[in-house]
């Protein structure tokens, strides 16, 4: 999935991000569901890095997503919790290479959820989102040699 991190969302794809998770309204909680089954087919070995009941690892993540789109004009404010969230993930045994899987498991949910209306702009709006969210939390995790 290539993506352009270097270049800033529009207004319109912003826009599209949060539009999108209040579409989502009282289904969000399935999505987020829907969301862990496919990591741990793309990364099973995801799988033990959860030890909490996945309904209130479901909630954090959208709460994190919906704190995200809600702060996507102030990116670089967010940019630093979102360093010191991957300093957190790390610590848990994320590695870089993890974030593609959780990229494209978020993805196929949002698309599983949404249908035909996750058209392609509103699928880019994401990518680039996610890009960004990643490419945050890359740089506050430790450097592995």
């Amino acid at each position: 999935m290539p993506t352009h991190t270097n270049a800033p969302l529009t207004p319109n794809q912003r826009a599209r991000v949060r539009e999108t998770l209040e579409s989502l309204g009282p289904q969000i909680q399935s999505v987020a569901l829907l969301f862990y089954g496919r990591l741990f087919e793309l990364d099973p070995p995801a799988r033990r890095l959860f030890h909490i009941d996945l309904a209130v690892q479901a909630r954090k993540i959208m709460d994190t997503l919906d704190a995200i789109a809600q702060s996507l004009e102030q990116f670089d404010v967010l940019s630093e919790r979102l360093a010191e969230l991957g300093r957190k993930h790390a610590s848990y045994g994320v590695t870089p290479d993890q974030y593609e899987s959780v990229t494209s498991a978020l993805i196929w949910a949002l698309a599983q959820a949404l249908g035909p209306d996750f058209d392609r702009p509103t699928r880019e709006a994401w990518v680039l989102t996610l890009a960004h969210v990643c490419d945050a939390m890359r740089r506050g995790a430790p450097s592995q040699s």
